[in-house]
């Protein structure tokens, strides 16, 4: 699959609404090759990783809670890019040994994806992390974060159950592997 961009595409104006931590908010003014001008209000994000922790006949979930919905939910481990120029495999790196407390000895890539392209720049990456190991480490309270392993063998129920849209991706992308007998479960 190639990736299609849109030549000649020029922004006319952007004006800056909300500067936060995690988002900015702007108001964009871009110019279609064909003369046409759009507005659009765009959300800047930093980008994220997302890992597929598999751990033998287990793929490695986290429950925590998630404010903005007022819900609980069953999320594949994931963090967001917010140390300056590190490359997303490290971040991934980072980011399962903070939330589940593993390393991974494999990691490969299973490719990205925009979450919500039409309002948010947010690109996540996507890794599938095996080989797993148990490592030291310090939950972070705030996030209060609880590790599920679910079997492989019940994949099926998970994605029914899943709610969240990166781990309904990195699930989906492990079922294929999973199915072409790329990855043994």
């Amino acid at each position: 699959m190639s990736i299609e961009r849109i030549d000649g595409l020029g922004i006319e104006s952007s004006e800056s609404m909300y500067e936060g931590e995690v988002v900015d908010l702007s108001v964009v003014h871009y110019r279609r090759p064909n003369g046409l001008v759009v507005r659009r209000e765009v959300i800047a994000h930093p980008g994220a990783v997302v890992m597929v922790p598999v751990d033998g006949a287990h793929v490695l979930m986290v429950r925590q809670p998630r404010e903005a919905v007022g819900e609980y939910l069953l999320e594949l481990p994931a963090g967001k890019l917010d140390v300056p120029g590190e490359p997303p495999l490290e971040c991934a790196k980072r980011e399962l040994a903070e939330e589940v407390g593993r390393a991974a000895a494999a990691w490969e890539s299973l490719g990205g994806f925009y979450t919500a392209p039409a309002i948010l720049e947010e690109y996540i990456h996507c890794f599938l992390a095996t080989d797993l190991s148990a490592i030291a480490h310090e939950p972070i309270p705030e996030e209060e974060i609880t590790v599920v392993a679910w079997p492989l063998a019940d994949l099926d129920s998970l994605v029914n159950r899943v709610r969240d849209a990166k781990s309904l991706i990195g699930l989906m992308r492990l079922a294929s592997r999973l199915d072409d007998g790329s990855l043994r479960a």
